[in-house]
């Protein structure tokens, strides 16, 4: 911890770097992700402060949309489609994901009863996952597309979509080598960027 301490000691000992930050903020991305430490969203797309707005879940699980009972991640990605007007949504995935892994697997998460919970009311069981991969990859990859539609199905997103401006992504992050692949459509496949 004490590096951290000693780096946050530092940090705002160059205000002008950051007065302009005070001004507002207009991020062109929602970046949903999961909360693993090793995926750090700002690193991984070299964005400065003020260029990403980021929404963190375990497992970079998008709920269903319930505007009868709001959540947290819901008004993030309301907020950052209706009112900063964010033109990409990604959402990234990544290997190794402890989320993941647990459903391809099948643990006992009774130990810890809000990780069961979220993750049996917001994931389903990620199909063609072999529990023999410590990566997950297929697993990851499959629960990121599944993320897509849940995102699609959000009034604002439904309604950006329909009108051109803007767009949704699918991304899987590999920690063990830092290659960003991107899904593709036309061919039902991630590939490198």
């Amino acid at each position: 911890m004490q590096p951290l301490i000693d780096n946050a000691r530092t940090f705002g000992q160059r205000p002008e770097e950051f007065a302009k930050l005070a001004e507002g903020q207009s991020p062109q991305v929602l970046f949903i992700t999961c909360s693993d430490s090793r995926v750090v969203p700002a690193l991984i797309t070299g964005a400065r402060p003020g260029e990403l707005f980021e929404l963190r879940t375990a497992g970079n699980i998008v709920p269903p949309y319930a505007s009868p009972t709001p959540t947290g991640e819901a008004a993030t990605i309301e907020y950052a489609v209706q009112v900063l007007g964010v033109s990409d949504i990604v959402v990234c995935g990544h290997s190794h994901c402890g989320a993941v892994g647990a459903l391809v697997r099948g643990d006992d998460l009774d130990p810890v009863p809000a990780v069961r919970d979220w993750l049996a009311h917001a994931a389903d069981k990620p199909a063609s996952a072999d529990p023999g991969d410590p990566a997950v990859a297929a697993a990851v990859q499959h629960h990121v597309l599944a993320q897509l539609l849940r995102l699609r199905s959000y009034p604002c997103v439904e309604k950006g979509l329909a009108e051109g401006r803007l767009r949704v992504r699918g991304w899987y992050y590999e920690v063990h080598t830092g290659t960003v692949r991107e899904h593709r459509a036309e061919s039902d496949t991630f590939e490198t960027l």
